[in-house]
């Protein structure tokens, strides 16, 4: 009894108290995210906030998200007048675009095969995939870029994408997924007579747009940054994808002028936002709508 006496039972739960604590780490969660949230956001808004701002508001050492003299309308004159920056985002779009198809008309029956076909030196083939993933672009760089001029194929959209057409990325991730389709499905789809083909893009490849979508971010952003490839292989501005647009623009004239630099990265920034706004957008709507969870 004098045990008992020391220690006292814990004193209930109760639905308040419960209830206190789960609006507590709700409070915490969200706050770690808004957190986040505005340390992404911050370089954006600071490039909007310039864009629209004059010279002398740039330089000031006050700091302010408005500013005193809205001078947006002469900055982005001057970016569209110096510089064709919708022929770069142009440019950007069909770069990304002709990457992303040929990189999922090559990964997704490449990882359809290591996932569901049985063969020999299946797992050996799995390896080098992931090897590959460890080899960075500038390694083939050299070869690459030897044998495009010695085919006469530099300055050219081609020369921009070819190296990129085969993804083991992907293959990764596409791989990954489709091992959790059931085998069942697609044994009962060969047993009617559907070709391997048709089980892959008809059956297998409607259920995997989640993976689909993610990737197609990845990608995306990933061709659309890139600045090391395009400035080898490119010395025409009119074929200049964004990034090397903006070094293009970014010359002794306008090298100062800040306003009118932030205008162009904003121009060039808005169609990735606006592309990974759908593909957000399809993302969720892979995920309701597959019918194999």
């Amino acid at each position: 009894m004098a045990e008992l006496a020391l220690h006292p039972a814990a004193a209930p739960v109760t639905p308040a108290r419960s209830a206190l604590r789960r609006l507590v780490g709700l409070a915490l969660v969200h706050a770690i995210l808004l957190a986040g949230a505005v340390f992404m956001l911050a370089p954006f808004v600071w490039m909007l906030v310039t864009s629209i701002k004059p010279p002398a508001e740039i330089f000031s050492a006050e700091i302010s998200l408005w500013p005193k003299q809205f001078y947006g309308l002469q900055n982005y004159r001057v970016a569209l007048d110096k510089a064709p920056l919708l022929r770069f985002a142009l440019n950007g779009v069909i770069l990304c675009g002709g990457i992303l198809v040929v990189q999922l008309l090559v990964a997704i029956p490449c990882a359809y095969a290591l996932a569901k076909l049985r063969f020999p030196g299946r797992n050996v083939l799995f390896v080098l995939v992931l090897l590959g993933l460890c080899i960075p672009v500038q390694v083939p760089a050299m070869p690459l870029y030897i044998a495009l001029a010695q085919l006469g194929l530099l300055n050219t959209y081609f020369s921009m994408m070819a190296p990129f057409f085969l993804s083991v990325f992907a293959i990764f991730l596409f791989r990954q997924f489709f091992r959790s389709f059931p085998d069942d499905i697609i044994h009962a789809a060969r047993l009617d007579g559907v070709s391997e083909f048709e089980i892959v893009w008809r059956i297998v490849t409607p259920s995997a747009w989640p993976a689909i979508a993610a990737f197609s971010v990845f990608s995306a952003v990933a061709h659309w940054n890139d600045l090391y490839w395009p400035l080898i292989v490119i010395s025409d501005a009119k074929l200049a994808p964004p990034p090397l647009g903006m070094m293009f623009f970014a010359d002794a004239e306008t090298g100062s002028n800040y306003g009118a630099l932030t205008a162009a990265a904003a121009i060039l920034t808005a169609p990735l936002v606006i592309a990974f706004l759908i593909a957000r957008r399809r993302f969720i709507d892979g995920v309701t709508m597959t019918g194999v969870k």
